[in-house]
C-alpha cells in the first residue's frame, strides 16, 4: 500500500493538516482534513486489532493494539483507512470511542480501558434478596447502554 503523505503543519489534537500561505494543491490538504474529521467525529471503531485487516473499506477505524506489520509503532492509536492507505491518529488522554466489536465504550488514559462487569453478591440471607435484584438490574442497564460488555 502507498505511504501516507506527511504534512508540514498539523493541529495539536488530531493532527489535521493545516494550510499555509501560498500553498499549492490546497484542495488536497483540505480534503485530507475533512476525511480525517469525518472518520474521527463519530468516534466509533470496528474493534481493537494488532494488524491491519486484509480487506479494509474506506473510512474503517480501528484501535491499534500491539501494532505489527504496517501498524508497527502505532500502539494505542487510531488507524483510519482513507484513500487506499492507513492514516494514524495518536490517542490522547480523555479520548473516548465506541467499540462496535464489543458493543462497549472505551476511554484512553495511558492505555485504553473499558468498564468491567462487577461481581454480583452471593450468599447472605433473604433480607438482601431485594438488593441483589436491584444490583442485577443496574448491571443489565449498564450493559444496555454500552458501559459494560
Amino acid at each position: 500500500m502507498p505511504t501516507a503523505a506527511s504534512f508540514p503543519a498539523t493541529t495539536s489534537n488530531y493532527s489535521l493538516p493545516l494550510l499555509f500561505s501560498g500553498q499549492a494543491q490546497k484542495e488536497f490538504f483540505a480534503n485530507e482534513a475533512f476525511s480525517l474529521i469525518d472518520s474521527l467525529l463519530p468516534k466509533t471503531v470496528l474493534g481493537v486489532q494488532d494488524t491491519p485487516p486484509t480487506t479494509p473499506s474506506t473510512g474503517d477505524v480501528y484501535v491499534v493494539g500491539a501494532g505489527s506489520d504496517e501498524w508497527i509503532g502505532q500502539d494505542n492509536g487510531l488507524a483510519i483507512f482513507l484513500n487506499n492507505s492507513w492514516h494514524f491518529v495518536p490517542a490522547t488522554p480523555g479520548m473516548m470511542v465506541f467499540n462496535q466489536d464489543t458493543n462497549q465504550i472505551m476511554l484512553f488514559s495511558s492505555a485504553w480501558a473499558s468498564a468491567a462487569e462487577p461481581i454480583l453478591p452471593q450468599g447472605g440471607s433473604v433480607v438482601d434478596a431485594e438488593a441483589r435484584i436491584m444490583l442485577a438490574e443496574i448491571v443489565d442497564v449498564l450493559k444496555a447502554v454500552g458501559i459494560l460488555a
